[in-house]
């Protein structure tokens, strides 16, 4: 049977790496009697961390699916990386989630990751609630954190609970919407016990709950009223604002805890249930339909055509495993539905409830639902299933670009061709990993998000495919950007057998600001009425492909805003390859006219050190090009915020342990490219 929509929760768990994500996410299975154990990262016996790399490294790399029962809801659970390499399972996990758990370590407290994880759900509109971890560790304090998520991220945070001590006094909490004293017994703390605020937490307790009261008073004119009237404030009034301004993203309730002492726990998923939305109380989704472009919304009705996004794929060289979020209608095995990008008609063969690497066999799914496909052909990450009376395109997901690279080849030449299979199966898992040809050499190119993202999927051809390879040392993935702006037309004149082909294209080519926008391809042609949608479209992505390709140098171009101004068409003359072919044209007239100059890839680097270790780490830094902008005492611990060429980066994560005798820690994101210095572009292009 399909579930009710109004009791689904699609969540994911984000956070910076180590703060316990992991580890929260194992107690929740436990406690809805998914698992009969709970899973530990140190014993290697995860059951969401299940790849071998996963479990050696005590990291989670890949975005893991699980559906379980916690009182009324079917909570499907999304446990994410933390680590910046895999910041792809993290995009397209938020892309189809709508709430999330945000976990923070009480003694770290706002780290790098977990500003970028916050802001990927921001992007995607994503309500949130927060969790503060490890209170139960030496450092650990809820005040300080809390402060640090509202000066963070702008006074959004609300504490819906508070700890009764903390470290090693760490014993439970006080529950400030119901105002009660939860404490946990049982041998697996499974046990969750409620009893009136002792006397000597009660002053305490009380300022918290008056915070709390206001704060979703100012937001909540019901609520107003009923606290000025004075007198207490029914129980359910306060669930029912309280959710309503998670759900319309005013507040972040925040809750406390130890996951690896399973405390805390159960009210966290209390919350999930409480605070977060179902899909029918999400946005309606927007879509564009295939046949005439036009915008249409998706609304969460079963009784509406299917529709469905397919938001990442288990390559594998048997059938691959789709992981689908359904956002309207009902899906039901054996149903013919078409890939709105290919146009090709798919059979439904078997849709699968998911859990970690196991799976079952269910009949059928109803908006608001994920679940798991299996053998589809040609289907791939951003794809969009539909019924055919009803076909559109459901906004696709943007990946950052790969920013390092290394050549490699099979140890043995009988391997060549297995090789070249198992590097395009792990492209098709990962669209943060791309192949490329060195056109010197021969070898291939495997591009990634970092070394360690690399690493793993070097490791994985050895261990899952059996291909022994050669690596070369990483490279750089350079890019190139224009010199100058301006305006270039180009025509394309051709005989194609007796046929005469032609047309002409028009481009504003234009810088784009260093951020996070690579590059933009738009149109502006000023009479539509001769140039049909199809071709317009044929002409856009012939434009952004163009850029992709490559400048002077064969690197990509960004930080371009290519604008289509007209398209010039002669009747009975202009195909649509005549147009792509005036667009191509166009393009690399202005590589040759405009010139382009080489960027590389800038990391925005964080590192936690004692205050000893500074100097020793600034001194390393100073001559590899690094920007500090800010260094600020945190718990005892000095944070230095820099930014660094990440050509300039190879080995720091071994170099690091050195300089701080390992009490050092560091995090990197990319951010974005800049114009590689004139002595450095001269030694390494031969450029002025």
């Amino acid at each position: 049977m399909n579930e009710a929509i109004e009791t689904i929760r699609n969540i994911g768990v984000i956070a910076h790496i180590d703060a316990g994500k992991t580890t929260t996410t194992e107690n929740m299975l436990f406690f809805s009697g998914l698992t009969h154990r709970v899973g530990n990262i140190d014993d290697g016996n995860t059951v969401m961390d299940y790849l071998d790399e996963e479990r050696e490294r005590g990291i989670t790399i890949i975005a893991a699916a699980a559906g379980f029962k916690w009182r009324e809801a079917l909570i499907h659970l999304i446990d994410t990386p933390g680590h910046i390499d895999f910041t792809a399972e993290v995009e397209r996990s938020m892309r189809v989630i709508d709430g999330a758990v945000v976990v923070f370590s009480a003694v770290e407290g706002v780290e790098a990751q977990s500003e970028k994880v916050w802001r990927q759900a921001e992007h995607y509109g994503v309500p949130k609630i927060a969790f503060i971890n490890k209170l139960d560790r030496l450092g650990g304090s809820f005040d300080r954190v809390f402060d640090e998520i509202n000066d963070t991220f702008g006074d959004c945070a609300v504490a819906f609970q508070m700890p009764v001590g903390v470290e090693s006094d760490f014993s439970g909490l006080i529950d400030l919407v119901t105002f009660e004293l939860v404490q946990f017994s049982g041998d697996n703390h499974d046990v969750v016990e409620r009893s009136p605020v002792p006397a000597s937490l009660r002053e305490e307790a009380e300022s918290w709950r008056e915070r709390l009261i206001e704060t979703l008073a100012n937001h909540d004119d019901d609520l107003a009223m009923l606290y000025l009237e004075g007198g207490d404030i029914p129980l359910k009034d306060v669930k029912a604002a309280a959710r309503k301004l998670t759900i319309a993203r005013h507040i972040v309730p925040v809750f406390t805890g130890s996951a690896k002492n399973r405390l805390g726990v159960q009210p966290l998923m209390d919350a999930v249930v409480d605070y977060l939305p179902s899909p029918a109380e999400c946005p309606l989704i927007k879509a564009t339909r295939v046949k005439d472009g036009a915008d249409v919304v998706i609304s969460p009705d079963p009784a509406e055509p299917f529709t469905g996004l397919i938001f990442k794929v288990a390559a594998s060289t048997t059938a691959d495993l789709l992981f689908m979020r359904t956002y309207s209608g009902v899906l039901k095995t054996g149903m013919k539905l078409v890939n709105s990008r290919t146009k090709a008609t798919v059979n439904i063969k078997q849709i699968l409830r998911l859990f970690a690497k196991s799976h079952e066999t269910i009949e059928s799914a109803g908006p608001g639902d994920i679940v798991g496909l299996i053998g589809l052909r040609d289907c791939g990450t951003g794809d969009s299933l539909c019924e055919h009376n009803r076909s559109v395109f459901l906004e696709a997901m943007s990946f950052p670009e790969p920013v390092i690279s290394m050549a490699l080849e099979a140890r043995a030449t009988k391997d060549k061709d297995k090789l070249a299979d198992a590097l395009k199966l792990l492209c098709r898992e990962d669209p943060t990993l791309s192949l490329s040809r060195d056109e010197d050499t021969g070898q291939s190119l495997f591009a990634g998000m970092g070394e360690l993202h690399l690493e793993i999927n070097l490791k994985r051809l050895e261990k899952e495919f059996n291909v022994p390879v050669r690596v070369g040392e990483p490279r750089v993935a350079y890019r190139e950007t224009f010199k100058s702006s301006d305006t270039i037309s180009a025509r394309f004149d051709r005989m194609v057998g007796e046929n005469e082909l032609t047309a002409g294209a028009t481009i504003r080519f234009s810088a784009l600001p260093r951020g996070d926008e690579l590059f933009t391809v738009t149109s502006s042609v000023p009479s539509m009425a001769h140039v049909s949608k199809t071709i317009l479209t044929a002409a856009e992505t012939a434009l952004a492909g163009a850029l992709k390709t490559g400048g002077n140098h064969g690197y990509p171009l960004i930080y371009v805003a290519a604008e289509i101004t007209d398209i010039q068409i002669t009747p009975d003359k202009s195909t649509e390859g005549a147009v792509v072919g005036a667009v191509l044209m166009a393009v690399d007239q202005a590589i040759s006219r405009l010139g382009t100059r080489v960027l590389e890839p800038v990391m925005h680097l964080e590192i936690m050190s004692p205050a000893e270790s500074v100097g020793e780490i600034s001194s390393y830094l100073q001559p590899r090009r690094a920007v500090i902008h800010q260094m600020t005492e945190q718990a005892g611990v000095t944070k230095i915020s820099c930014e660094v060429p990440l050509a300039e980066m190879f080995g720091f994560g071994k170099s690091l342990p050195k300089l701080s005798g390992g009490r050092a820690s560091f995090s990197m994101e990319p951010r974005g490219f800049q114009e590689l210095p004139a002595a450095l572009a001269s030694k390494q292009f031969g450029l002025l």
